[in-house]
């Protein structure tokens, strides 16, 4: 009997043939944790009573989600990290750096690999052809002492994408798709493994997105196999000697088999208050929207950003929306700057916030007033999400965001 992606990469850090279903400990390459939940984790690491580390230079600490911190509760938090990055040797990504899940796509994660996160959205790494997955703060703090984690090996549902999408469709609309025919819960704790010529035709920019999506539909994980995109994106980032493969086998076992065509799908658009309440966005016109937010670990890319620009480029946004840009990452926003990005949107009265999470959770830059909504590129649409319960938010891809910055209201053109 053949084995999934899943099942293979985690057989390697096992050291013997696993299958669905079976409870494993199994060896991890990188831990991390971000300032929401890093205190806790730095906590209970503390516990065990450990004096270091199991691999101090793969044990990440990111100050992301309140960067720069907004108020002196959350400094303090700060502070715990950067203290016990000095102490014990772990990596700090600073204020500034950007989101944890684009820094440690860019940096930290290569193919074939076992990574866990004290975040949900861990499993972005996933499109590296790692496996990926978001843990509680004790979990993590456990892997970072011992470098080793206890999991149960997930099903995988199989999702086949072919065919092109149309002009201005993209794999944000495709995961909004998903997502709403198979509901938020419809994939707890299974692996994702997509494929098709679709995905392998796809850059890793909109890889990351599906791969990052995944568990809002109650997924473990969301999987790719490295190919030559991800060698060729390995060599930017100056890692190519990182890269190796593993695929599926073809007699492998798939609880579910998913195929979806991509010339089907069209511009998506998440409603308050679930990821799964989703319509088209061509159905939505009469929804008029205070604030829209492109960024975050989903769509904060360059390739996201250049998409917006070339929108937005010569017009203004909305006199009756305040529109904010969010870069993922240190280095997207440098090559935003160089490419003129920045000079567009700031021409179109956006508003430019430093590298990080930004809105999305809430905690600073962009908390909407009571009954304000807002559209944003991010992944999670929940009560309260951006801030304030009394706030709507709608999700959707840059392509959308940007012509709904212009025209003030959810449209696609």
């Amino acid at each position: 009997m053949g084995q999934t992606l899943a099942e293979k990469i985690i057989s390697e850090h096992t050291d013997h043939l696993v299958k669905a279903g079976e409870l494993v400990i199994a060896k991890v390459d990188v831990t991390a944790v971000q300032d929401g939940t890093g205190p806790l984790t730095v906590q209970e690491f503390k516990k065990l009573g450990k004096e270091k580390l199991f691999n101090p230079e793969r044990t990440i600490l990111f100050i992301d989600h309140a960067s720069p911190s907004p108020r002196k509760e959350l400094s303090n938090t700060h502070t715990v990290l950067r203290e016990f990055s000095k102490d014990y040797g772990a990596v700090l990504s600073d204020v500034g750096a950007g989101v944890c899940h684009q820094r440690l796509v860019e940096t930290f994660v290569n193919p074939c690999e076992i990574l866990v996160g004290a975040d949900s959205h861990t499993c972005t790494s996933g499109a590296l052809g790692a496996f990926a997955t978001g843990m509680g703060s004790t979990d993590i703090a456990v892997a970072m002492a011992l470098g080793k984690t206890w999991l149960k090996v997930p099903a995988t549902y199989k999702i086949e994408v072919t065919g092109e999408f149309n002009e201005g469709i993209c794999s944000k609309d495709l995961m909004l798709h998903l997502i709403g025919m198979i509901g938020a819960d419809g994939a707890t704790y299974k692996a994702l493994e997509f494929c098709g010529d679709t995905i392998e035709n796809m850059e890793m920019s909109e890889r990351f997105t599906l791969a990052n999506m995944a568990v809002e539909a109650g997924a473990k994980a969301g999987l790719f196999v490295a190919d030559e995109k991800t060698r060729a994106y390995l060599k930017e980032r100056g890692r190519e000697d990182k890269f190796r493969t593993l695929k599926p086998d073809t007699d492998a076992v798939y609880e579910r088999i998913i195929k979806i065509n991509a010339a089907e799908i069209k511009h998506t658009v998440s409603c308050p208050h679930t990821v799964d309440n989703t319509k088209l966005a061509e159905d939505l016109n009469n929804i008029k929207v205070n604030q829209v937010y492109v960024g975050t670990c989903t769509n904060g890319r360059i390739e996201d950003l250049r998409v917006v620009a070339k929108i937005l480029k010569g017009k203004k946004v909305n006199s009756d929306v305040r529109m904010l840009i969010c870069p993922a990452s240190k280095d997207v926003y440098l090559k935003a700057l160089d490419e003129g990005l920045i000079n567009i949107f700031v021409e179109a009265n956006a508003v430019i916030l430093p590298p990080g999470c930004g809105p999305c959770v809430g905690v600073h830059a962009g908390t909407l007033a009571d009954g304000e909504i807002c559209l944003a590129t991010q992944n999670r649409n929940f009560q309260g999400r951006m801030g304030n319960v009394n706030g709507e938010i709608y999700l959707a891809s840059p392509y959308v965001a940007a012509y709904t910055a212009i025209n003030g209201y959810i449209s696609a053109k």
